[in-house]
């Protein structure tokens, strides 16, 4: 069965059908730039172009980077534009991809799903917290497999700051921070997740998933497991999918 999976980021937005047996991409993802400023109508035309690319017409899957309620109505937006708060993201980029049936879902639970279903968190029990560092840094927290939704944990205030502004990968590539400097940062911030809520499991995700071997190693001190994603930066578009059929 293949549903399309659309992962809106802070710098891509990027796309593609999904194999939901084999939970991997159908076909080669297709990603644009992320505007700036990132208003509904000007993501939703990256939405757009991204669907178009692959003449789609089923149903869509789609994440957002902030808080989701009721798969669609917008929150939170902290690395788009603010008009995004309070928005109908599922009338709007429903509209906008020519009334294909779309479910939005926050981007780190999305990846979660996935993870949790096909990846690096299949078939573990007890608490599992995925983390996406990116532009922000994403969470999702599952229980004996179940997701707890929207838990926004790169919120936490660490050290007085935002935990995203001084972990993320946005954070290292603008202050220009080493790995092993970054890995530090990321310490501090998985000691304070971890004294919240003692998970067996972190799961790494989003880009730098990718370069784990680089990182890793670097990180000390921390009881729970840590592990990079599986499916990396292609389980936001997994999972989106993945609601897309349930929601089906």
């Amino acid at each position: 069965m293949h549903i399309f999976g659309v992962d809106i980021g802070g710098s891509g937005i990027k796309g593609a059908p999904v194999d939901l047996d084999l939970g991997d991409l159908a076909d080669e993802r297709h990603k644009v730039l992320t505007p700036h400023p990132a208003t509904p109508d000007a993501v939703a035309d990256g939405v757009k172009e991204v669907v178009d690319h692959f003449g789609w017409t089923g149903p869509v899957g789609i994440t957002f980077p902030g808080v989701v309620t009721g798969g669609a109505t917008i929150r939170t937006a902290a690395n788009v534009d603010k008009s995004w708060i309070d928005v109908d993201a599922r009338a709007l980029l429903s509209e906008r991809i020519g009334g294909l049936p779309v479910t939005v879902v926050n981007d780190a639970d999305a990846a979660g799903v996935a993870e949790i279903q096909f990846g690096a968190g299949r078939d573990r029990q007890g608490t599992v917290i995925l983390l996406t560092f990116g532009t922000g840094i994403g969470s999702a927290v599952f229980s004996d497999g179940v997701l707890l939704a929207n838990t926004e944990l790169g919120h936490l205030e660490l050290h007085g700051h935002d935990a995203e502004t001084r972990a993320s990968t946005k954070a290292k590539e603008d202050h220009e921070l080493t790995w092993e400097h970054w890995a530090k940062r990321v310490t501090k911030y998985l000691a304070h997740v971890e004294m919240l809520f003692s998970p067996e499991l972190f799961i790494i995700g989003g880009g730098v998933s990718r370069k784990s071997a680089k990182f890793l190693h670097l990180i000390e001190g921390i009881r729970a497991e840590i592990v990079p994603a599986q499916l990396q930066n292609n389980a936001g578009i997994v999972g989106a999918a993945m609601r897309a059929a349930k929601a089906d």
